[in-house]
């Protein structure tokens, strides 16, 4: 389908409906817009109000109203039925406003401002329900209610992440300090057991969420985090990751201990590393244009370097069989090789026309899509190397990341143009 385009600046917030059937944006344009998932279309039109950007959006667990918070330092809300403000702007924060969200009975909304504060509103009349929620020596990047409600987090620029009592605003625990740097993303763990947060200190840490203490040593080793690419093993027990300083290193997902040596053999930045489907092999691409495959009981390589790429590797990827790898590079080519051989199965996918970023499966395995710098996402036939169908073009920057949806169906990608993004870091999501 066409891009959801309709923004005139960049996107900082994207979220779905509960039900899935809608797609939200919040946006440096000062508006707020809703589209049809299955179309592309705007379901109305767009939000506007808010006099500064709006940097977070998002749905009542319901789906019938719409959450917005700006640098205006102003929260709104909406009914999604007719895009009208149901309550007054909600003022409190003198400065922006960078995270909101709503509890999960929907009774409630929180927010997290540069004003250092925390503040509760009730969903239905806009009214403040306690003082705000003082501590935090810097600005409140992130925040969020537990699953039941009782308990709020959030993690700030000052290095701490404090947890409070939801009925009283009393802090419940001494701040979690450990991070030496600004806290950007907290959450709990869906049982409410745990807390996970990353900072700004390359570090990933986690929590026990009833005594404050730390339950495994932060994820450390690699000595330059600057870009990272890293994954779950498909049972979740262990955690693999790529990195500038040329190794890739796996963790025990529940010590956090490195569980071999770190795997040496590039020569060059790890751009790309994944599980194959059955956990047993790790794939990993790098900037010194090879691939390597490793077994990941032992850490040994499994093979010779897969060699043919002329210039640098940015992605790879397992078949969902376990039987191909696949992999894009700046040569502006796709290549696909026998995970047990090495060799190469087909000649190299040829149509782009500048480096490729990102490649996958689909669900199936019977097609190749590829998104490029040449701002066309491409489909190939598996079994004969032909496109599929013609180039999908609407991007009018590079495209950095495309996937299928899990029933192969659907087609998501990320680009850098001004169409439709998250956190500011990709501007587009099309469908």
């Amino acid at each position: 389908m066409k891009p959801f385009e309709g923004h005139t600046a960049s996107v900082w917030s994207v979220g779905f409906s509960p039900d899935g059937t809608r797609i939200l944006s919040g946006s440096s344009d000062k508006t707020i817009r809703m589209w049809d998932v299955r179309t592309g279309d705007e379901v109305m039109k767009p939000l506007k109000g808010h006099t500064a950007s709006v940097l977070s959006v998002g749905f009542s667990p319901d789906g019938t109203r719409i959450i917005s918070g700006s640098s205006d330092k102003t929260i709104r809300m909406w009914d999604v039925r007719t895009g009208k403000e149901v309550v007054k702007p909600l003022k409190g924060h003198t400065d922006t406003v960078m995270s909101v969200g709503f509890s999960s009975n929907g009774t409630r909304i929180i927010s997290g401002s540069s004003d250092k504060m925390i503040r509760m509103w009730d969903a239905r009349t806009g009214e403040e329900v306690m003082k705000p929620l003082k501590g935090h020596t810097n600005s409140v990047w992130s925040v969020g209610f537990s699953l039941d409600g009782t308990r709020i987090i959030s993690g700030s620029a000052d290095k701490t992440i404090r947890m409070w009592d939801a009925r009283t605003g009393e802090e419940v625990m001494k701040p979690l300090k450990g991070h030496t740097n600004s806290v950007r993303s907290v959450e709990f763990s869906p049982d409410g057991t745990h807390i996970i947060s990353g900072s700004d200190d390359k570090t990933i840490r986690m929590w026990d969420a009833r005594t404050g203490e730390e339950v495994m040593k932060p994820l450390k080793g690699h000595t330059s985090v600057r870009s990272v690419a890293s994954g779950f093993s498909p049972d979740g027990t262990r955690i693999v990751s790529g990195s500038d300083d040329k190794t890739v290193r796996m963790w025990d997902a529940r010590t956090g201990d490195e569980v071999m040596k770190p795997l040496k053999g590039h020569t060059t930045s790890v751009s790309s590393v994944g599980f194959s489907p059955d956990g047993t092999h790790i794939i990993s691409g790098s900037s010194n244009e090879t691939r390597r495959m490793w077994d990941a009981r032992t850490g040994e390589e499994v093979m010779k370097p897969l060699k043919g790429h002329t210039d640098s590797v940015w992605s790879v990827g397992f078949s969902p069989d376990g039987t191909r790898i696949i992999s894009g590079s700046e040569d502006n080519t796709i290549r696909m090789w026998d995970a047990r051989t090495g060799e190469e199965v087909m000649k190299p996918l040829k149509g782009h026309t500048a480096l490729v970023r990102s490649v996958g499966f689909s669900p199936d395995g019977t097609c190749i899509i590829s998104g490029s710098h040449d701002k066309t996402i491409r489909m190939w036939d598996v079994r004969t190397g032909e496109e599929v169908m013609k180039p999908l073009k609407g991007h009018t920057d590079s495209v950095t990341s495309v996937g299928f949806s899990p029933d192969g169906t659907r087609i998501v990608s990320g680009s850098y143009d001004n169409t439709r993004g998250s956190g500011g870091i990709y501007k587009t999501l099309a469908l």
